[in-house]
């Protein structure tokens, strides 16, 4: 990934007055430095990401209030086919302006400080994204998945089909017949 300085997340909001009640808006678009999802399922690396937000001056920091949009690729997590989904998700939060900042900085690991005038959306993106997508996506709410025999689609399969299941340990008896 680029290094945090040349983060394509980083926003510097040096325009926006530090009074309250003070508005911005900001279209980014970029490409993704690295791959954002689960699994199963990423808007992958080098993939168009779309940002729309308005920053908003109050009196402890800059609410960002807006949307990420951009197209994710994976596979069914049932018959392995290749599934796309639309990105269209909102977020919100707070940065609070460094002399907000509570002393002991553990107590701020949840929240989110501006770097000066720099704030770091990529966590609240990146958390809205993943947030969104299913654990286990599915290419169709009814997908059967795959045959545990042969590897096969259910869908594809006639509704007769099946396999011969013969138990290992009376292999050896398989050609036996009595007499």
């Amino acid at each position: 990934m680029n290094s945090k300085t040349q983060s394509p997340f980083k926003v510097n909001l040096h325009e926006l007055p530090r009074r309250a009640g003070e508005m911005r808006t900001y279209d980014l678009n970029f490409p993704t430095p690295e791959a954002i999802g689960v699994p199963l399922l990423q808007i992958p690396l080098g993939a168009a990401i779309e940002l729309r937000f308005k920053a908003e001056s109050v009196d402890d920091g800059v609410l960002i209030t807006g949307e990420v949009k951009s197209q994710a690729i994976g596979e069914c997590g049932r018959c392995l086919e290749k599934i796309e989904m639309e990105i269209d998700q909102r977020f919100q939060e707070l940065f609070l302006y460094a002399s907000r900042a509570a002393e002991d900085p553990e107590a701020d690991d949840d929240l989110f400080i501006l770097d000066g005038d720099v704030a770091d959306l990529e966590v609240p993106v990146r958390d809205a994204v993943i947030l969104s997508m299913p654990i286990n996506p599915v290419c169709e709410a009814d997908c059967e998945g795959l045959c545990s025999g042969c590897g096969e689609k259910w869908r594809d399969l006639p509704e007769d089909h099946g396999h011969e299941i013969v138990d290992p340990r009376w292999t050896g008896l398989a050609g036996w017949k009595p007499e």
